[in-house]
């Protein structure tokens, strides 16, 4: 099990940028998968972003693909999501989450962060 921290969220206006950061402890991060989730109120939790374990692979939620830039950074354990052009219905908590296998993530599985809220204005 590894532990994540989030941290970058806030208030941005729409069309501006904010980059989340996900710091991971443990020496095995460049084992897993990293992915970013985010879940509004009274929705669901939605897949955003997932990069594998080298970086050299990237996937992205349609509605974010052009905007937002998933990336990581193995000799610091720490992933990022940068936002861009954001949009007030990118507002939601944004978490991180870390596992081998980005199958088990979207069924809620792997080792997760706590959550940064991420509010657009319009």
């Amino acid at each position: 099990q590894v532990q994540l921290v989030e941290s970058g969220g806030g208030l941005a206006q729409a069309g501006g940028s904010l980059r989340l950061s996900c710091a991971v402890s443990g020496r095995t991060f460049s084992s897993y998968f990293m992915a970013w989730f985010r879940q509004a109120p009274g929705e669901e939790r939605e897949f955003v972003a997932a990069i594998s374990m080298t970086g050299g692979s990237t996937y992205y939620q349609d509605s974010v693909k052009g905007r937002f830039t998933n990336s990581r950074d193995n000799g610091k354990n720490t992933v990022y999501l940068q936002m861009s052009s954001l949009k007030p219905e990118d507002s939601a908590v944004y978490y991180c989450a870390a596992d081998p296998s980005i199958v088990a993530m979207t069924n809620g599985g792997g080792s997760w962060g706590q959550g940064t809220q991420v509010t657009v204005s319009s």
